[in-house]
């Protein structure tokens, strides 16, 4: 075992402790807090009595506790370290870089690795989705975007800039040497037992390389479809429109929506061993184990049209395109529908009538869509109001108006503290609009009518996008003004 030592609190090196599953919580009084793995010997905690002082207390806690109080605290340690090696500047490697390979093992850049895993943990931890590195004259800004939100992070020196982008490149295994073209690559990551993929983006700036890392936890690959938060009326149609043995059914909202996991949800109940189940995606997000998923790659040929045409002969039960984008595709898909497959597909419309326009002005012929359409699912994402500061609070009057409610109407608001950061709010929950093709609206699809008459037939019962909204405001889960930015001044 390794000494390890900072300010505050000695413990072992990363790799020691979770081998021995022992973990050095922090400081008491008395001496160093303790916590052993179950199963663990506790024979090494004479070993940290002899590295590290005396031991105030220990405690046994299960193995998935144990990995994310590992996660935490060495999380919060790599971030302190990227903190310091950020105000340190002698700390840092010059500009002149060696070549890839030297790069992979020398000791010189420990520094920029170090800065680079204490950003990834630090993003992990907080549960972002994306790490923006922003490059400038002045200064390297690194920003966190978490809950939808970009917030800024950390301010580096700006001639770090190029040292951690040729790091990442290494370790997306791209090209190191080529600076003026975007490039795309992935990575993954192991934290605490905890597996990340990462996808890298890197686009060439005025100052720079701009890179941004998306980061993927496996573990919501697995979601199940009552775990996305959906209102009774769409959970009843989407699940209606997943016993159906062909059509089409589609998920649309903004990009960042959450389409993509619905949909991974909705494959997680079709998936029952009895189906074959082939997606064809940009990029695949989540490995999920029972389907079969191909990756586009528009330079060698691999469009989502060529993929899709392929995966038909492979005799698939249930079809998922990552996104209709194009004319080709839809007419595909709609082929695919009416030869018997299920197909579920994304389209990038602000409402679920939306999607019926849009796929008309991609040249499907209204007949074929009436034939071929079973249900539209729309979403947007909204921030959660933290459950620990929220309290009641009038709404203001210009936002009462947005949402067509009454003024004076009492909602809640959040001052913030410290369990949500100051921010006011803790996690995201999805709002949801659901079309169901019914043999009326297939009639109006037919006929090509306006999207009024679709919206007056379809939502004549269920909740719309605005409605669903306003329900999670009266309820006090969400904000009135974070309801109202998500909102078309049309909806209100």
């Amino acid at each position: 075992m390794t000494p390890k030592q900072d300010s505050a609190t000695w413990r072992p090196d990363y790799a020691a402790a979770r081998t021995m599953g022992l973990l050095v919580e922090g400081r008491e009084p008395g001496g160093l807090a303790v916590v052993l793995r179950e199963g663990a010997s506790a024979l090494a905690l004479l070993d940290v009595r002899r590295l590290g002082g005396p031991i105030a207390s220990w405690r046994r806690v299960p193995h998935p506790a144990f990995e994310a109080l590992l996660a935490q605290v060495y999380a919060d340690g790599a971030m302190a370290a990227a903190d310091a090696l950020a105000r340190d500047d002698a700390a840092l490697p010059a500009l002149d870089l060696p070549s890839a390979e030297d790069l992979l093992g020398s000791t010189d850049d420990a520094p920029v690795i170090r800065l680079i895993n204490g950003l990834l943990a630090e993003g992990l931890r907080q549960g972002a989705s994306d790490i923006h590195l922003e490059p400038y004259e002045q200064a390297l800004v690194v920003r966190l975007r978490r809950d939808g939100q970009l917030a800024e992070m950390l301010r580096l020196p700006a001639h770090v800039a190029p040292l951690l982008a040729s790091r990442i490149k290494v370790m997306a295994r791209l090209d190191i040497a080529e600076r003026r073209l975007p490039q795309d690559g992935r990575m993954a990551l192991d934290l605490a037992g905890r597996l990340v993929d990462v996808r890298v983006s890197t686009l060439p700036s005025r100052a720079g390389e701009r890179v941004v890392l998306r980061l993927l936890d496996k573990a919501r690959a697995g979601i199940d479809l009552a775990a996305l938060g959906l209102d009774a009326a769409a959970d009843a149609v989407l699940r209606r429109a997943l016993t159906q043995p062909n059509g089409i059914v589609l998920v649309t909202g903004p990009t960042g929506s959450g389409k993509t996991t619905t949909l991974y949800a909705a494959l997680g109940l079709l998936r029952d061993g009895a189906r074959n189940i082939l997606t064809v995606e940009d990029p695949v997000e989540y490995a999920v184990d029972g389907v079969g998923q191909t990756q586009v790659n528009p330079r060698l040929g691999l469009t989502f049209a060529a993929g899709l045409r392929a995966i038909l002969r492979q005799d698939p039960d249930v079809v998922m395109v990552g996104e209709i984008r194009d004319a080709e595709t839809a007419q595909i898909a709609v082929q695919a529908a009416l030869t018997g497959h299920l197909v579920l597909a994304t389209v990038h419309t602000n409402d679920a009538v939306g999607a019926v326009t849009r796929l008309r002005d991609m040249g499907v012929e209204p007949f074929l869509l009436a034939a071929t359409l079973r249900a539209v699912l729309a979403q947007r994402l909204v921030r959660r109001l933290c459950p620990q500061c929220r309290a009641p609070a009038p709404v203001a009057p210009h936002l009462a108006a947005a949402l067509g409610l009454a003024i004076g109407t009492m909602v809640s608001d959040t001052p913030g503290c410290a369990a949500c950061g100051d921010s006011g709010h803790q996690g995201r929950v999805g709002v949801f609009e659901a079309l169901w093709a019914d043999d009326s609206l297939r009639r109006l699809i037919h006929d090509d009518a306006g999207e009024d008459a679709l919206v007056a037939h379809a939502f004549a019962t269920n909740p719309r996008l605005a409605d669903a909204a306003r329900a999670l405001v009266l309820a006090g889960m969400v904000g009135a003004a974070e309801a109202a930015r998500i909102l078309r001044q049309d909806q209100g």
